[in-house]
């Protein structure tokens, strides 16, 4: 797995702009067999910034209808990265 292949998109949701301003963490959507190591490294070689420490979760895709037939979407895993104080990725400036 690559370093560009490991983060699949950066999560902006109101509990993870709040995560980000008061304890400088990012929260990232990230494939499910990626680990903290390579989670970390990819943080550090794609955005040039310190981390400090990894969270993961593992969600369960949520299971869908179409009409008789059954079926789930997607497992996924999403990721708290804690940044160096000083270290900022910024996603959507001056929105």
């Amino acid at each position: 797995m690559t370093n560009d292949n490991v983060i699949i998109a950066p999560l902006v949701t109101e509990k993870s702009t709040i995560a980000g301003e008061k304890t400088n963490q990012v929260v990232f959507k990230v494939r499910p067999k990626a680990n903290k190591d390579k989670i970390r490294e990819a943080v550090e070689a794609l955005f040039k910034v310190t981390v400090l420490k990894v969270r993961t979760g593992n969600y369960l895709g949520k299971q869908r209808r179409r009409g008789r037939t059954v079926g789930r979407q997607r497992n996924w895993k999403k990721a708290y990265v804690t940044l160096k104080e000083g270290d900022r990725i910024e996603f959507f400036e001056g929105v």
